[in-house]
């Protein structure tokens, strides 16, 4: 039955469907192992994490659906990636925590995901959890949203390749689109099948599933007021797209401006108080103009920096104050922060689920035969350049009065003519070609064995809305130390890490029905102290140990 097994006999009535789940059931344990997870316990229930129950059904055996949530959820926090690492930890001890004799076993471990995943309702989930997340629906609700490349390096799925800022390379990818809140918390994600842009993704996915799911509302065309403010970064910048989701949806969008060449007298400048993603004040030097773009009216807001250099900006929101749009846009990194940090502590890019997935054979793709013509013909159009710069040099040089060096070079660019009008009837032809070519076929035309394929997205889709919960657990009470850190994101998410990682003593009272966490001593009495007055916070909750009547307490090691 494996390690630490100590509960034989319900295991065994289990197997055979005689009982359907075990309640857990907790024991005085001293020095457990990670066990200051529990110490993020409350926050993970008030972030929705039992909503899952709701959504997703499992058959129970011995594991009651609540302790696999929490196993997943604690492997999270704990940084185990996946449940092949969970060998490199004591399965008991672990088993303590979700107050059973183990967690369970690998193979069980996946087979419960794996039923987890076939539920499909993992979009249902995420748009429950963004409702509760995000309440706020007056004109000020501001939205972040932005793509994250996920580089694949296996052979078993067929991806279409994309740029990967970070390595400056193209790569097989998927692309996962993200929506985060004014704060940075992440809202919602969703995954490209192919090669979809922001641009698409927010006109045929965001606004449907954020109008159908109550976070956004249906516009009144006669209402001005925007129900709510997009923010993006240059890749979704177009006019026509910023007019069509003001006009049909009433949202208007702050973005950066793309081709500015002109500037503004520096003396139009203000100086003004604006707040920052730290919530510190500052000043920015701003200065706002109107602009029409495509026959519509644009409010566009430039900054002026100390290295005089002015960051351009166009809205379309008709009555936030400048001091307002300027920052929101600049806080945008408050979700490249977001990546970055989910990147290195939360594993955001580990495969999930073994197994490709095929995509709508109806889809419409840019035809291969198309985009690989079209290289040739940007190829030998560069070819033709170098030889026109090269002829136009050797002619502005041919300037001797020697008779034998000035025939030499008639006859130098008398070759170069003949190269270049090759050249151009090569362009020429390979441009009648193409025009005899689709630029876009559906994926039932290419051959089989070069059609498009997917990863399994549902195992990533439920593992990526349970990070957001655990991170923005982490987040609700890294925020409890805002008070000694302030703004210093990477201090007070350390010392939460800390208390994740050290042991705590386990004393349940089922006469009172209390379970006391007391966690071990940290490393400075600073922290101790902090720890000391999270408690005091935590047990203003009350909170229940799921699927028992426990109510939680929580000591440190200064109480």
């Amino acid at each position: 039955m494996g390690i630490a097994t100590t509960n034989e006999t319900e295991r065994v009535l289990a197997r055979y469907r005689i009982i359907e789940g075990v309640t857990p059931r907790f024991e005085t344990h001293n020095s457990v192992p990670n066990g200051g997870v529990l110490f993020l316990l409350p926050a993970l229930l008030s972030q929705g994490l039992m909503t899952i129950k709701d959504t997703h059904k499992i058959k129970e055996g011995y594991y009651k659906l609540e302790s696999i949530i929490l196993t997943l959820a604690f492997m999270i926090l704990c940084r185990i990636k996946n449940p092949e690492q969970l060998k490199q930890c004591a399965p008991g001890e672990m088993g303590k925590l979700i107050g059973l004799d183990r967690i369970p076993a690998i193979k069980c471990l996946r087979s419960k995901m794996a039923e987890l995943f076939d539920n499909k309702t993992t979009c249902t989930l995420n748009q429950k959890l963004a409702l509760e997340w995000n309440k706020k629906t007056d004109d000020n609700l501001f939205l972040y949203t932005d793509g994250h490349v996920k580089i694949y390096n296996g052979s078993a799925a067929l991806l279409t390749k994309k740029y990967v800022s970070r390595q400056k390379l193209c790569l097989s990818a998927t692309a996962d689109f993200w929506l985060n809140d004014a704060q940075g918390l992440p809202l919602m994600v969703w995954t490209g099948e192919l090669s979809e842009k922001l641009q698409y993704m927010i006109e045929h996915v965001m606004i449907p599933q954020l109008l159908s799911s109550g976070i956004i509302k249906k516009h009144d065309p006669t209402n001005q007021i925007p129900v709510c403010t997009l923010i993006f970064d240059r890749e979704a910048y177009e006019p026509a797209f910023f007019i069509r989701l003001w006009e049909q949806y009433r949202i208007a969008i702050i973005s950066y401006r793309k081709n500015v060449k002109d500037k503004w007298d520096e003396g139009a400048f203000t100086e003004m108080g604006v707040v920052d993603n730290g919530q510190n004040k500052k000043t920015m030097l701003l200065c706002e103009k109107p602009i029409e773009l495509n026959g519509f009216k644009f409010r566009e807001i430039r900054r002026l920096t100390t290295r005089e250099h002015q960051t351009a900006l166009v809205t379309t929101h008709p009555t936030l104050p400048t001091h307002i749009v300027a920052p929101a846009l600049f806080n945008r990194w408050l979700q490249e922060n977001y990546f970055k940090y989910m990147l290195a502590d939360f594993s955001l890019d580990h495969l999930v689920q073994y197994g490709v997935e095929s995509i709508d054979l109806d889809k419409k793709i840019v035809n291969p035969d198309y985009r690989s013509i079209s290289h040739k013909i940007k190829k030998e159009k560069e070819k033709l350049q170098r030889l026109k710069a090269k002829l136009l040099n050797n002619i502005k040089l041919n300037t001797t009065t020697e008779l034998e060096e000035f025939r030499a070079g008639l006859e130098a660019e008398a070759k170069l003519v003949a190269q270049i009008e090759a050249k151009q009837t090569t362009v020429n032809e390979l441009m009648e070609k193409r025009k005899e070519i689709p630029d876009k076929i559906t994926l039932a035309q290419l051959p089989e064995e070069k059609r498009f394929t997917k990863l399994k997205t549902e195992s990533a889709y439920f593992m990526s809305t349970l990070k957001m919960i655990c991170y923005r657990a982490e987040t609700a009470i890294a925020n409890l130390l805002h008070g000694v850190y302030g703004r210093y994101e990477d201090e007070k998410r350390m010392v939460i890490k800390n208390i994740i990682s050290t042991p705590i003593d386990l004393i349940p009272d089922i006469k009172n029905k209390t379970l006391t966490v007391k966690l071990h001593s940290l490393n400075t009495p600073k922290v101790n102290e902090l720890v000391s007055q999270i408690c005091k916070v935590l047990n203003e909750t009350e909170t229940i140990y799921p699927d028992t009547e426990l109510r939680l307490i929580y000591k440190s090691a200064v109480c």
